[in-house]
């Protein structure tokens, strides 16, 4: 045991998907042969969607890391004690609830920075729920980044071939086009690289996304991947890293796909999150759910390992019992080997 890395799981916002999928994932036998997985939250929702959905599995209540068994089919829960549950309604925005998937995000933080556990894994929040509850924050992204004091970061999504990191991410599009900077992109060149090292990666070669329509096609359709895309190119290619681009953001993620690159940068959010999740997310129109929901999202830079599903709270199904767990069971995943290879991630 004492060999397998410890992971703190998030809640996520209660009146999700959240607590359903972690408990889903943690009945996965196999997650407890690669680590030492605990949940963090309120006990009472586990108890609730336990009983509510039939599951089988019986929780281990805690208030320190120390007190966790990491037994298959008691699931230890690091209680918070933050829901009142004559108030909590599955799919319903409310402070409280954004105020509990908060608090538990903090605290798995604390716990990381303190070296009590190896690694986190965060539940989905609900980003109205949580700013409600008077925590203004863009997403997870910019949490780990206050709490843990990082200046350099970004975020990366990982399904299969697909690798995607981003220069930008929870801004506007027109502030997106203007942090399209020399700088930016190699910075996050670097914290690609570096990814793809710390999840055991062969293939370290990585295409760079072009901002405008056929990457600006010599300046026809705006100045960006000349003036900032293509120096950044250049500068990385200089301080050995194997890159390619700008490249037209139609063809890049085709070949990404296929295998052609280790990795891709992204310029903006919805550059690189629609071809992800083209890839990872399946639906099935005759049962009228997802087959699968794949997809994993990594926050670069940081001196804690924080993966997450790459979804969102989906109300619309949330205490159904529908929920595939598919993304959760990848994100412990990657954590483990994140914790394995441990370029900080």
């Amino acid at each position: 045991m004492p060999d397998k890395p410890i992971i703190g799981i998030t809640m996520g916002d209660p009146a999700s998907i959240g607590p359903e999928i972690a408990v889903k994932a943690l009945l996965d036998e196999e997650i407890y042969t690669i680590c030492r997985p605990f949940i963090v939250g309120d006990a009472s929702v586990f108890e609730h969607i336990i009983q509510k959905l039939g599951l089988q599995a019986s929780l281990n209540v805690i208030h320190e890391v120390s007190e966790a068994r990491f037994n298959y089919g008691v699931i230890d829960v690091y209680d918070l004690n933050n829901v009142n549950l004559d108030e909590l309604e599955f799919g319903v925005v409310s402070a409280m609830a954004g105020n509990a998937a908060f608090e538990s995000v903090v605290k798995v933080i604390e716990l990381a920075m303190a070296g009590s556990i190896d690694a986190t894994v965060t539940g989905p929040l609900n980003k109205k729920s949580m700013n409600e509850a008077g925590h203004h924050f863009a997403g997870h992204t910019e949490i780990y980044a206050q709490y843990t004091g990082t200046k350099k970061y970004a975020m990366l999504l990982v399904e299969d071939n697909m690798k995607v990191i981003h220069v930008s991410t929870h801004v506007s599009l027109r502030q997106a086009c203007d942090l399209v900077k020399k700088d930016r992109i190699v910075e996050v060149i670097e914290l690609l690289h570096n990814g793809l090292i710390s999840l055991g990666e062969t293939n370290l070669k990585i295409g760079i996304a072009g901002l405008n329509p056929h990457a600006g096609d010599s300046g026809l359709f705006g100045t960006e991947d000349d003036e900032e895309i293509l120096p950044a190119v250049n500068q990385a290619l200089k301080l050995g890293y194997d890159v390619e681009g700008p490249v037209p953001a139609d063809t890049l993620f085709s070949k990404a796909a296929t295998g052609n690159y280790g990795g891709v940068v992204a310029m903006y959010h919805d550059q690189g999150h629609i071809p992800f999740k083209l890839s990872g997310f399946k639906w099935n129109a005759e049962k009228k759910q997802m087959d699968s929901v794949k997809g994993v999202n990594i926050t670069m830079g940081l001196p804690i390992i924080r993966t997450s599903v790459d979804h969102g709270t989906a109300f619309e199904i949330a205490g159904k019992g529908i929920a595939s767990a598919d993304a959760m069971t990848l994100a412990i995943k990657s954590a483990v080997q994140l914790s394995k290879n441990r370029i900080t991630a």
